[in-house]
């Protein structure tokens, strides 16, 4: 089972990340600190997380845009303060966006603009987040990796697996397809650089999930309270066997 005691998701007002934050506080042995982020927390989008926050004091929100590096900076500054000496154990980086295009129509300003939140933003937050994230792991006693003692998730898609290609004939979604391929190839670079500090690197797909995102496709099969559900139990059983792998919501090897 998944015992963190610092969580930290970004893109957590809507969707799977309020859906992670959630069921992090609905768990029996609940993190101590939860610090969900996202862009607009004074915003109306964020006042489901906000009605969570106000009900559970593990719950801290901290605005951050994962586009702008100083404001990911002042969310680590944040976080940093907020731990009080501790470390960060588990970083989700939840936060993403999809645009609709083809192959014709894609834009060169929708694309950059997917692959900057969907590859740059997971980079830097890594990097912001990355000392407390070394100080979690390094003043741990468990032995290996684990989500419990320090790891990087990153929100990833079977949309943006080279072999696979899931829902092709629905959607070409052409930026955010070569995002998560980017998006995994970051995965994969971390787990080989930050093995050594005995951080935990993979790469998620939560599934085809029903959310404002998921749906933009046609209708998705997975209820996001199953998809969440199924991550954190998957989360709970990870080692550093798994470290740098594609993995699906149920814990199954994807291919790149």
């Amino acid at each position: 089972m998944l015992n963190a005691r610092s969580v930290l998701v970004t893109g957590s007002n809507r969707g799977i990340g309020l859906e992670l934050v959630r069921q992090l506080v609905g768990q029996s042995k609940k993190p101590e600190w939860i610090f969900a982020t996202c862009r607009d927390p004074k915003g109306p989008r964020a006042q489901d997380l906000k009605n969570l926050a106000d009900k559970h004091q593990s719950v801290k929100i901290i605005p951050m845009d994962t586009n702008d590096p100083s404001s990911v900076k002042a969310a680590a500054a944040q976080v940093t303060e907020k731990l009080q000496g501790a470390g960060l154990n588990l970083l989700i980086n939840n936060a993403g966006i999809v645009k609709p295009g083809c192959l014709e129509s894609e834009t060169a300003e929708d694309m950059s603009e997917v692959y900057k939140t969907n590859v740059i933003g997971p980079m830097i937050v890594s990097q912001a987040f990355l000392p407390l994230l070394r100080k979690a792991s390094q003043e741990s006693p468990q032995k290996g990796m684990s989500c419990s003692k320090a790891a990087i998730v990153n929100m990833s898609s079977e949309a943006g697996s080279i072999t696979n290609l899931l829902v092709f004939d629905l959607g070409h979604v052409l930026g955010y397809r070569c995002s998560k391929a980017a998006l995994n190839m970051l995965t994969r670079c971390q787990s080989l650089e930050y093995a050594k500090d005995e951080i935990l690197c993979i790469a998620l797909h939560p599934g085809w999930v029903q959310t404002d995102m998921g749906d933009s496709a046609g209708q998705a099969p997975l209820t996001v309270d199953d998809s969440v559900q199924a991550m954190l139990k998957t989360l709970g059983h990870l080692s550093e066997k798994d470290s740098g792998t594609f993995l699906n919501w149920e814990g199954e090897t994807l291919p790149w």
